[in-house]
């Protein structure tokens, strides 16, 4: 353990679980359904949701989810998840934060952790804690999932992989 005088802080900073949205549990068609008669993005939500519908029911349509790697640690994982399973999307585009440093890093049993106000870079760093936007990680977890990638890579042949293969 790299931080142990720190400990209380640590923990007092990495208490707060980001909890993934479980999009089986409601549904959320009403309140978007209510956006049409809003303002600003509101109405944008609704004809977004309206092209979304229209590409799922399209049988010459290939949707496709694009996302950055950050919306994974917010708590979108299992909305993700779902879509792929569900047979919303046919692919799936995402930086390799979202597959590694997300994914991966919870699949390990790692957890994200909302950010407890304004903290000092400083004290973050003391305390061996990341910061990615208003969300935390144990630096040594990631540590520990970079370590876990190293010996994936280390048994495999030496030669070019590509993202998709060296995933797979």
């Amino acid at each position: 353990m790299n931080a142990p005088v720190q400990a209380n802080t640590k923990a007092q900073l990495l208490q707060n679980v980001v909890e993934h949205v479980d999009i089986t549990s409601f549904d959320a068609r009403p309140i978007i359904d209510s956006m049409r008669k809003m303002s600003f993005s509101s109405r944008d939500t609704a004809r977004a949701a309206d092209i979304f519908s229209m590409a799922i029911e399209d049988k010459d349509c290939s949707p496709w989810l694009i996302l950055a790697g950050s919306t994974s640690a917010g708590g979108c994982m299992h909305v993700y998840r779902d879509m792929v399973n569900f047979g919303m999307v046919d692919a799936v585009v995402a930086t390799g934060a979202s597959i590694v440093d997300m994914d991966f890093f919870e699949a390990l049993g790692f957890k994200h952790y909302q950010a407890a106000g304004e903290v000092d870079d400083n004290v973050l760093r003391e305390n061996y804690i990341d910061r990615i936007y208003d969300t935390y990680i144990d630096e040594e977890e990631l540590q520990a999932c970079d370590h876990t990638i190293l010996e994936i890579a280390n048994r495999l042949e030496p030669r070019g992989y590509s993202s998709r293969e060296f995933i797979w």
